[in-house]
C-alpha cells in the first residue's frame, strides 16, 4: 500500500477524534490539514506515516500541542479583549485527562499506544484515563432521546445511559417517532442512529430536532467512514458499530463537556 492510500485508510478515523477533540468539525479539520501540511514539510515526518495509524495520530498530538501552547502563551501577555479571548479557548481545550480516553476508547488505542501519540509514561496514560473516568461520574445529568430501531441496542443505551445518572426523555425507531417525543420534551442530548426502522434517516430526524433547538448529538453506526468524506456537513461525535460501553461513555462526556456545540457544522 502506498504512503498516500496508508493515509487515506486512517484519515476518516483522525478527523473523527480531531472533531471530538474540540467540538468542531471545522476546527477538527483544520488541525487535520495542518498535520498533513506539516508531514509534507518534513521528511522523516512523512515517511513515519507509512508506519500506521500511531504516527499519524502522534504527528496530529504535535500540532494539537503547539496550538494549545500558543494560545496559552497568547492569554500570557497583556490583558483586555485578546487575553480574554484567548482564555476562552484555553477553556475550551479538551485536557490531557480527556484525550487520553478518548484515544483508548473512541478510538480503541492500546495504553502503550496511547503513551506513544501523546508522548507520555503508560502509567501516566492510565492514571489520567481514570480521572477522566471519575470525571464522568461526577457530570450534571441531562434528559437523553435514544433514535434507534434495533430494540436490544435501544435497551442497552438506555441501561447505560440510566448508569450514568442521565434520565430517557425517550426512544425513536422511526424520524416520525423522534418527532413525536421530541414535541414533548427537548432532549438535552441524542444518540442517533442512520438507519431507522421505516427506511428514514436519523440524519434527517437529528436536523428536525436541530430546527427547534441546539443539543449535541452522537450518531452511532456501523460505517462511519460513509459519514467521514468531507462532502458535507457532518457529525461531530461518531461511534461505531459494534460498541463498547465505554466508548459511549466517552462520547457522551465528550458531548457535554461541550456543552451546546452544534453536532454539524
Amino acid at each position: 500500500m502506498s504512503l498516500g492510500d496508508q493515509v487515506a485508510a486512517n484519515l476518516p478515523y483522525l478527523r473523527r477524534y480531531a472533531r471530538a477533540l474540540t467540538g468542531s468539525q471545522q476546527t477538527g479539520d483544520a488541525f487535520v490539514r495542518a498535520t498533513l501540511e506539516a508531514a509534507l514539510a518534513d521528511e522523516s515526518l512523512k515517511a513515519s506515516l507509512s508506519e500506521g495509524r500511531v504516527p499519524l495520530y502522534k504527528a496530529f498530538n504535535k500540532v494539537w500541542s503547539s496550538a494549545y501552547l500558543e494560545v496559552a502563551d497568547a492569554g500570557g501577555g497583556g490583558g483586555g479583549a485578546h487575553e480574554a479571548a484567548a482564555q476562552d479557548r484555553l477553556r475550551a481545550i479538551t485536557p490531557l485527562n480527556r484525550q487520553a480516553l478518548l484515544l483508548t476508547t473512541l478510538e480503541d488505542f492500546s495504553v502503550p499506544e496511547a503513551a506513544e501519540i501523546m508522548d507520555m509514561d503508560e502509567s501516566e496514560i492510565e492514571s489520567m484515563v481514570q480521572e477522566a473516568v471519575e470525571e464522568i461520574d461526577r457530570e450534571s445529568a441531562t434528559s437523553v432521546l435514544i433514535i434507534e430501531d434495533e430494540p436490544l441496542i435501544s435497551m442497552q443505551l438506555e441501561d447505560l445511559v440510566r448508569s450514568l445518572g442521565h434520565d430517557i426523555c425517550g426512544t425513536a425507531a422511526t424520524r416520525t417517532q423522534a418527532q413525536e417525543v421530541v414535541a414533548e420534551r427537548t432532549p438535552g442530548l441524542v444518540l442517533a442512529d442512520i438507519q431507522l426502522a421505516d427506511g428514514s434517516s436519523g440524519l434527517d430526524a437529528v436536523d428536525d430536532i436541530l430546527a427547534i433547538d441546539s443539543v449535541p448529538v452522537i450518531f452511532i453506526t456501523a460505517y462511519p467512514e460513509r459519514l467521514l468524506t468531507g462532502d458535507r456537513p457532518e457529525p461531530t461525535y461518531l461511534v461505531t458499530k459494534p460498541f463498547q460501553e465505554s466508548t459511549v461513555r466517552a462520547a457522551i462526556s465528550q458531548a457535554l463537556f461541550f456543552g451546546s456545540s452544534r453536532p454539524l457544522g
